[in-house]
């Protein structure tokens, strides 16, 4: 159960916000303009800092009015704005993903004049980049590390494979074929790997997650989905959430209605889970994340700008608590997601 002084932090892509929202209550405690177009969102749990990628002028990924390139740092606790980082020449920065433990923070960026598609990364004392890692795909979106922080996992919209690199070295150690894939999430024991692939609306693909075996690199898995499925992630307590689209895919709707699906599934192991319920969330469903007990999770629908808080303690399918409306400007709404427990 969230506790007093927890918050859960928004992103709306079009308003260009990020609120801060009582985890108890829901109610909005702070609402900061970031630069345009904020996409995902992280939390430094040491620092007590936030991070906000802003990765398009307007638009999204294949459809923009051109790639942004600053990373803006907040105070969560605070309130407030600490700095805007400038990633330039790097741009269409997204996916984030956090070695605590060597204080590194891994940022994914699109193929441009840096460089091919990539991660570059900074530290987290000094906040300043020390280097970049090539992964050999044009617009790696999403980007996991393993536990030990030794190997990171890039998803690639366009290219048939996750990239796996090895961190200490920048290596490219292994390209697992996957057709253009979505989210990616570790399991907490680091074995498997769930990708959602293939890419939204492909024509003629049958939708689902892979569940890929990160010490041989092998899919051993195919869990079948209704629907596309953009966001995946798994919970501190071992749940597998996936975020299912509508009938419509990723097409913009004027006046969407609540049709996205989060679909769980639990099991005696990562790869031996099964389905255990479903759950009806806000149309497009793009970000997922859970509060650190794994007892509840959040959905942010992008097309109908809501966030759905869900109970995952109820059998035998988890229930809709909540559902809190986000503020948006145009279609574009709801989108990155962190939970930021109390100092």
């Amino acid at each position: 159960m969230p506790s007093t002084g927890d918050q859960l932090a928004v992103v709306s892509q079009g308003a260009c916000t990020v609120a801060l929202l009582d985890a108890v209550d829901h109610g909005v405690r702070t609402v900061l303009t970031v630069p345009a177009q904020p996409h995902e969102l992280l939390f430094d749990a040491e620092h007590r800092l936030l991070y906000c990628t802003s990765t398009y002028h307007d638009g999204y990924y294949d459809a923009n009015a051109g790639r942004n390139h600053q990373l803006t740092v907040i105070d969560p606790d605070a309130g407030r704005i600490v700095e805007v980082l400038d990633l330039s020449p790097e741009h269409g920065p997204h996916g984030l993903a956090l070695d605590a433990a060597r204080r590194l923070l891994y940022v994914s960026v699109e193929a441009g004049p840096a460089g091919p598609g990539g991660v570059v990364v900074l530290d987290t004392v000094t906040r300043r980049v020390l280097r970049r890692i090539d992964t050999l795909a044009p617009g790696p979106h999403w980007f996991a590390l393993d536990p030990g922080g030794e190997f990171g996992y890039a998803t690639n919209k366009e290219a048939p494979y996750v990239t796996v690199v090895e961190l200490a070295t920048g290596t490219l150690v292994d390209k697992i074929p996957v057709p253009g894939s979505e989210g990616v999430s570790l399991s907490p024991d680091g074995s498997t790997l769930a990708v959602a692939a293939p890419k939204a609306g492909t024509p003629g693909a049958e939708p689902g997650v892979r569940l890929i075996d990160t010490g041989t690199g092998v899919i051993v898995r195919t869990l079948p989905t209704e629907r596309f499925v953009i966001p995946v992630h798994w919970t501190s307590t071992g749940l597998l959430l996936a975020g299912e689209l509508g009938p419509n895919g990723v097409k913009f709707d004027p006046n969407p209605r609540p049709d996205g699906r989060l679909a769980v599934w639990a099991g005696p192991s990562p790869t031996a889970v099964e389905p255990v319920g479903s759950a009806p969330v806000g149309a497009g469903p793009l970000t997922l994340t859970s509060s650190p007990e794994g007892d509840r999770a959040y959905l942010a629908g992008i097309f109908d700008s809501t966030v759905t808080v869900i109970d995952l303690t109820v059998p035998p399918r988890p229930a809709v608590l909540d559902t809190l409306a986000i503020p948006r400007a145009g279609m574009a709404g709801a989108h990155g997601l962190a939970y930021i427990p109390a100092a």
